[in-house]
């Protein structure tokens, strides 16, 4: 009797701890709703303008990155993180547009809005958002493993968010000129160096973090399924929008790279898709199999 009396005491408690935890683990899936309009506004015939379409794509991915991420390594972690991602992500993309290395020579048009020296504002914050979420899946994908090797998660993350570019990075250019390669490329008028140049510089953000949470241990405050699971989704509504571009774009239409070859714009939105179904796809089924097979991540 005691017992129970005492479990019945306790349960006010426990319901007042659920209160305050619920809203917190809601806001990621309503940031994901944001996300997801902004990828259907892509697709679709609307009076919105494109750059407050491109603005609530990148934003929402940002606001996602920080609510799911707070949870599992503290605001002070994932501002850390955010920091690392502006810091390096612009700082490369700079160089990038001034010198051609590491991705190959190319600059920024007018379609995603004002620049920060020669990179868009918005450019710059769209690596928070999609390497938090790869940053997830990696980890998820590794399990144990991750823990395991100081590389492994800087690894494996990089490869899940190279994925990304490699599916969206000819859609963005080619198709919609948000920025030029001058010299064109292999891939849909894309150099093969941008990827490579990808590789190293998402690398070059996680093994930072990867550092700083070496010195910091991070915190499990809210790790379980359901936390990496609105990653991965994320990641797949990601994927879902790149498909979702075949519909959008004229099966006639031809685009031409400074370099003076044409390339077919539905055969560009076709790969983009392909690339999304396949290795995207892939890396977000894997992820969700490892967190079916173990209730912590």
């Amino acid at each position: 009797m005691k017992t129970l009396a005492a479990d019945a005491r306790a349960l006010p408690g426990d319901a007042a701890v659920l209160r305050h935890h619920q809203p917190r683990a809601l806001l990621p899936g309503l940031i994901l709703a944001a996300y997801a309009s902004a990828r259907v506004l892509e697709v679709v015939p609307s009076p919105v303008p494109r750059l407050a379409v491109v603005g609530l794509d990148v934003l929402s991915a940002v606001a996602f990155a920080l609510a799911d991420g707070s949870r599992r390594y503290g605001l002070r972690g994932m501002l850390v993180f955010c920091g690392i991602c502006v810091l390096v992500g612009n700082a490369i993309e700079n160089l990038g547009v001034m010198t051609g290395f590491p991705y190959g020579h190319y600059y920024f048009a007018d379609l995603m809005g004002p620049k920060l020296f020669h990179v868009p504002v918005l450019l710059g914050l769209a690596y928070i958002g999609m390497a938090y979420v790869s940053w997830r899946l990696g980890r998820l994908i590794l399990g144990s493993a991750a823990d395991g090797s100081f590389l492994a998660a800087p690894l494996m993350a990089s490869f899940v968010m190279v994925a990304w570019d490699l599916a969206q990075d000819p859609v963005w250019a080619t198709a919609l000129h948000g920025w030029i390669w001058r010299d064109g490329g292999a891939w849909f008028g894309v150099p093969v160096s941008n990827y490579l140049g990808w590789y190293g510089t998402v690398f070059s953000i996680y093994l930072l973090f990867a550092l700083y949470l070496k010195r910091r241990p991070e915190p499990i405050a809210d790790a379980g399924r359901s936390s990496g699971r609105a990653a991965i989704l994320f990641y797949a509504v990601c994927a879902a929008g790149n498909v979702g571009q075949v519909l959008a774009r004229s099966n006639s239409a031809l685009v031409r790279d400074p370099s003076g070859k044409q390339w077919r714009v539905s055969d560009i939105t076709a790969a983009s898709a392909l690339m999304s179904i396949f290795v995207m796809g892939a890396f977000a089924v894997l992820a969700w199999v490892k967190t079916s097979n173990r209730p912590i991540d």
